[in-house]
C-alpha cells in the first residue's frame, strides 16, 4: 500500500504542518523608524461647488530624531490618512540639522523666527527648566531633541505660521565653533 502521508507532515502536532505566514503581525520584524512623527493639526477644508460641498483634509506633520534633526510638512487629500502620509513624506524631505548645545539640551543663543503675521522667540534655558512652549512649537522642539528652551509666540497663533516661524528661528542658530570658523578666529577669541 502506498503511503499517502507526505514526508513533511506531522500527525502528532498538526500545527507544525502549517506554512509559515510572513504576513502575520507577530512574525513581522519591527521596522526601525529613523524619525518619530507627530501630527500637529488636521484641518477640514470645504469647497462649495455646483453639486454641494466638497470636503478635503489638510494635515501638518513634524518629524524628528530627537538628536538635532527635525522637519515639517503639509499634506492635503480627500481622506485623513492620505493627508497624513503626504505630509510625512514632505516632512522627511525637509529635514534640517539644528545645532543644539550641552548634549542636545538647549539652543546656543536667543533667536526670533518670523513668518507671515506670526513671530516666535526662542531663548536658551537653565537645566531642568523644560520646554516652555505651546503645542506646535513644543512639538518641533521636542522632536529636535531640545529639553530646556523658553519660547514666546507673538502675533498670529495659526499652527502653520508657528511651525514655519519656529523652523526659520532654528535655521538661524549658530554655534560658537561655526562662528569662529567663519571669522577665522579661535573659539576663545569669539567668546
Amino acid at each position: 500500500m502506498e503511503n499517502t502521508n507526505r514526508d513533511n507532515t506531522n500527525r502528532e502536532n498538526p500545527r507544525q504542518n502549517r506554512r509559515p505566514n510572513n504576513n502575520r503581525r507577530f512574525n513581522r520584524e519591527r521596522e526601525v523608524k529613523e524619525f518619530e512623527e507627530r501630527v500637529v493639526q488636521i484641518n477640514r477644508v470645504s469647497k462649495t461647488v455646483k453639486g454641494g460641498r466638497k470636503m478635503r483634509f489638510a494635515a501638518i506633520v513634524v518629524v524628528g530624531d530627537k538628536k538635532g534633526r527635525v522637519g515639517y510638512g503639509l499634506g492635503k487629500a480627500n481622506e485623513v490618512p492620505d493627508a497624513i502620509r503626504k505630509a510625512t513624506e514632505t516632512a522627511k524631505k525637509s529635514v534640517v540639522r539644528v545645532p543644539l548645545v550641552d548634549g542636545y539640551r538647549t539652543i546656543p543663543h536667543e533667536t526670533v523666527g518670523r513668518y507671515g503675521a506670526g513671530e516666535v522667540v526662542l531663548r536658551p534655558a537653565a537645566e531642568g527648566t523644560g520646554i516652555v512652549a505651546g503645542g506646535v512649537v513644543r512639538a518641533v522642539l521636542e522632536l529636535a531633541g531640545a529639553t530646556d528652551v523658553i519660547t514666546k509666540c507673538v502675533g498670529s497663533r495659526t499652527p502653520i505660521n508657528q511651525v514655519h516661524a519656529t523652523m526659520k528661528a532654528l535655521k538661524e542658530l549658530k554655534t560658537v565653533d561655526s562662528v569662529a570658523k567663519l571669522r577665522g578666529l579661535s573659539v576663545k577669541e569669539v567668546r
